[in-house]
């Protein structure tokens, strides 16, 4: 009688292996849709310098920073997840148009502002936000971007750790509260977890908020991973 050669080796954990990789595949599909269904924003007033030509993400609060004579600064309401992601406002930072009809005044300094409080899918809910508009605020030399605001864009509303919250009365409510990326709701959440501006606090960007993978995207991973290789050794002790 014939004697049947063994099965080799490769053959053998050929199965194993094959499953092991449509586990991760799936595992990956699972976790990533998670993390994309879970995503979330904070919906917040940012402030932006422009450069003449572009808008910056400002560095500084706007009561710590203190324009020069003729700067132009922009506050654009919108819901982000970071700075990098943050909508500019839609106007040009352009100070020869905005301060065209403010002459310049000894003993004070021209700051050209753009407030645009965003669009109708980032408003909170019940609220319709108005038209963007310019201004050209004439404030003492040493004034700050704040206070140029408050010159001509009252009421303005702080929360508790002095983040701006509102502009004009807008919005009515709410203060940097994190929106569900699910389903547009918000979500109370600390002014201070937002990533807008503080009105006293510049942004530490040194932070790790951003988009990289959550702890339990890579557990989750590392689980699968352990998995898979405990079935590989299985597979070569019944060899």
């Amino acid at each position: 009688m014939r004697r049947r050669s063994p099965v080799p080796a490769p053959a053998r954990l050929r199965a194993p292996v094959v499953a092991l990789l449509a586990a991760l595949v799936a595992a990956s599909a699972v976790f990533l849709g998670a993390g994309s269904a879970e995503a979330a924003g904070y919906r917040y007033w940012s402030f932006w310098d422009g450069n003449g030509k572009n808008w910056e993400y400002a560095t500084q609060g706007p009561s710590l920073l203190r324009p020069d004579d003729g700067a132009v600064q922009g506050f654009r309401f919108a819901v982000s997840e970071d700075a990098g992601d943050a909508a500019q406002p839609r106007r040009a930072p352009d100070f020869g148009a905005i301060c065209a009809d403010t002459p310049a005044k000894d003993g004070r300094k021209r700051v050209a502002l753009v407030i645009d409080p965003g669009t109708a899918a980032d408003a909170p809910d019940g609220e319709k936000p108005p038209a963007p508009r310019t201004a050209c605020a004439q404030v003492a030399p040493d004034a700050s971007s704040a206070e140029a605001l408050a010159a001509v864009a009252k009421p303005l509303r702080y929360d508790s750790s002095a983040m701006l919250c509102a502009i004009s009365g807008y919005p009515k409510s709410g203060c940097g509260e994190q929106v569900s990326g699910e389903d547009g709701s918000a979500k109370p959440t600390p002014s201070t977890t937002a990533s807008g501006r503080t009105a006293d606090e510049a942004d530490d960007d040194s932070g790790d908020g951003g988009g990289g993978p959550s702890v339990g995207l890579l557990v989750g991973i590392g689980a699968v991973l352990l998995l898979g290789v405990a079935a590989v050794v299985q597979a070569r002790r019944r060899r």
